[in-house]
């Protein structure tokens, strides 16, 4: 089944670890989304919003590029309709390109979203480059954490059972609480890995950035 990268209109950082986790992946721009193509070298199958934010200038540059209008006045934002159409095709897994370091409510949204898409066994990243967020659930690990980088997990629930390993603070089958900080702001070494038996969590991984 395939992967679809939809473009959003928050930051986009192109590095080569975006440019690996985009590769083969099939693409849908949302909107103003559609300001990233160019920087992440991608040429989308279908572009569709209710364009009030992308400018007559991106309209002319990719004027080839299918189009599917809505109006302002609608039940969804830009980028669930783009999810939208790409769990319709099949997806089973999503990179949310601009999904994060933006206006927070959307930011927020897209959190959300990517929860219940994980409740239907789609896999999301979000990811603006340069800061990445991945969904950890009950009785799953997660292991693609760059040697050095920084990284930070955000309990959603209660958490029980939580062990981190090869990382400057490693834990072991530790319970978080839900608002607890202790697990804020690590830094990975080689072969990092967590795991975790009952709970969810946010792993927020800064691939570029060491302990600060």
């Amino acid at each position: 089944m395939p992967s679809f990268a939809i473009l959003l209109g928050g930051p986009v950082t192109p590095t080569p670890r975006l440019a690996s986790q985009l590769a083969g992946a099939r693409v849908i721009a949302a909107d103003q989304g559609m300001v990233h193509a160019e920087a992440l070298h991608l040429t989308p199958e279908l572009w569709l919003g209710d364009f009030d934010s992308a400018g007559s200038e991106l309209v002319l540059d990719y004027r080839h590029v299918p189009r599917r209008s809505f109006p302002r006045a609608k039940d969804a934002s830009d980028g669930e309709l783009a999810i939208t159409e790409a769990v319709a095709a099949g997806a089973d897994r999503l990179l949310l390109v601009g999904a994060l370091g933006g206006a927070a409510d959307h930011v927020a949204a897209h959190i959300g979203m990517a929860r219940a898409l994980a409740r239907r066994g789609i896999t999301c990243l979000l990811t603006s480059g340069s800061e990445e967020a991945h969904l950890l659930g009950g009785g799953a690990d997660f292991a693609d954490i760059p040697d050095g980088a920084r990284f930070s997990l955000v309990p959603l629930t209660d958490l029980k059972g939580l062990t981190i390993t090869n990382a400057q603070y490693p834990l072991k089958r530790r319970s978080v609480a839900l608002g607890q900080t202790l697990t804020l702001s690590n830094v990975a070494g080689a072969g990092a890995s967590l795991a975790l038996e009952a709970g969810e969590a946010l792993v927020f991984i800064y691939p570029d950035q060491g302990s600060e």
